[in-house]
């Protein structure tokens, strides 16, 4: 897959920019899925976000908004009792997977349960589009700083890329550099610290800060 690992979703132009050279095409050529499934998994979210990220009212990012050619919505929770048959399609047809935030472990959980995790090695010129927990399940670890969901295992998420992520720096009280700081230390590898203008894109292997605000890497 191409990552485009975000903090607060298509915020600046360059982040845009990067989203439409991953696509290889413009986005009103583009198939997209909205997938709102982490928001169930925190207390901070429900039915009104979940209502946002799918319409792209503000202030939720609006890459529902962007003008794609289609738009549908994947809700995981659903895919084990409908049968592969109906929606491994779906997926294949899509151009993008805008996976938005909320508990990064629970939208883990639901990827494994719903049989995406297996799909995932097969959607080679398929785009991630993340937001937040959307962004940081792609990772090996989360730390426990950000599980929410009280039925986590552990912190561990997908591992597709190498390091993990802090999102919304500066954005809330309890992600300030200080915190990041500290959260770094307990994941004790590569991590990248995004603030809401800020973004990682990964294609094959590759990585690139994409960013017209504030970001900064710790170092394994």
């Amino acid at each position: 897959m191409k990552l485009l690992l975000t903090s607060g979703g298509i915020t600046n132009q360059s982040i845009r920019d990067a989203l439409v050279d991953l696509l290889g095409k413009e986005i009103a050529d583009s198939k997209a899925l909205c997938i709102p499934t982490a928001q169930w998994g925190h207390p901070m979210c429900g039915p009104t976000s979940v209502r946002g990220f799918v319409s792209g009212l503000p202030p939720w990012g609006g890459m529902s908004s962007l003008g794609w050619a289609s738009l549908g919505v994947l809700e995981l929770t659903a895919l084990p009792s409908i049968g592969e048959e109906r929606w491994v399609p779906w997926v294949l047809d899509a151009d993008v997977l805008l996976v938005d935030g909320g508990d990064a472990t629970y939208l883990y959980h639901w990827i494994r349960q719903s049989g995406l995790e297996a799909l995932l090695p097969s959607l080679t010129d398929t785009v991630w589009v993340g937001v937040s927990a959307g962004s940081m399940v792609t990772t090996p670890r989360i730390g426990d700083y950000f599980v929410e969901w009280p039925s986590a295992p552990d912190d561990r998420t997908l591992g597709l890329v190498d390091f993990s992520i802090f999102p919304h720096l500066d954005l809330f009280p309890g992600n300030s550099m200080e915190h990041a700081e500290k959260w770094a230390a307990d994941i004790a590898g590569p991590a990248y610290v995004l603030d809401e203008e800020s973004a990682v894109m990964v294609v094959d292997g590759a990585v690139e800060v994409v960013s017209e605000g504030r970001w900064r890497r710790f170092p394994s």
